[in-house]
């Protein structure tokens, strides 16, 4: 099992747990690791995502890009809105944890990432995304994709997994619990999202190179 529990809490701050990172995503190039952030953090940003879904400001999600780019709900469900810096106090705290993870990657595994890019994503119940990689076609500038999940109290009967497909291996399928992050490599893992049985938030990013 790749995941690793760390013995007391700590944040994407604490070596021990950019290690945990790193060196599974240098062995098996994805990795999963609890108690991610400080959990008044987890709340505010679960709060947030809530909230946006409640007042209508989520915006359907689109697959490719460019002149491909189009509303296709019977391959990707969710509903998302990209983060800002200075959006709220507490984008602000997680852009800037994931700034700390961003330096840890390029130190222990030399990617040459620039720049961090994510947004909310909202599952309502039933929705789900199909098997696809985070990569375009023609845009090879996403190098590392990272789900935080913010859903408190879940339970594996709501479903809602994150389910790799790692290349020549078993798939593995990643709860959406609260505080978990899943890390992997954009262009390598093919995954999918399940649909789960209850509303189902996440924080979903990308650490890019410069194209």
């Amino acid at each position: 099992m790749i995941r690793s529990h760390p013995p007391a809490h700590s944040d994407a701050s604490g070596d021990d747990l950019h290690r945990h990172i790193v060196d599974a995503v240098h062995e098996h190039g994805w990795s999963e690791q609890d108690i991610f952030l400080p959990p008044d953090l987890t709340l505010a940003l679960a709060l947030e995502c809530a909230a946006l879904a409640a007042a209508g400001t989520l915006t359907p999600a689109r697959v490719s890009q460019g002149a491909a780019r189009s509303l296709q709900p019977g391959v990707r469900g969710d509903r998302i809105q990209w983060l800002e810096a200075g959006q709220s106090d507490a984008c602000d705290r997680y852009l800037a944890i994931m700034e700390t993870l961003r330096v840890a990657l390029n130190r222990g595994l030399f990617l040459g990432l620039d720049e961090y890019e994510s947004h909310f994503a909202f599952y309502a119940p039933g929705a789900s995304y199909m098997q696809h990689r985070d990569r375009f076609r023609d845009d090879d500038s996403r190098t590392v994709s990272v789900i935080v999940y913010l859903n408190a109290d879940w339970l594996p009967e709501h479903g809602g997994a994150l389910r790799l497909h790692p290349e020549g291996l078993s798939t593995r399928d990643i709860a959406p619990v609260g505080n978990r992050i899943a890390v992997f490599l954009s262009a390598d893992m093919l995954h999918e999202v399940l649909p789960a049985t209850r509303d189902r938030l996440s924080l979903t990013g990308w650490f890019r190179r410069r194209a």
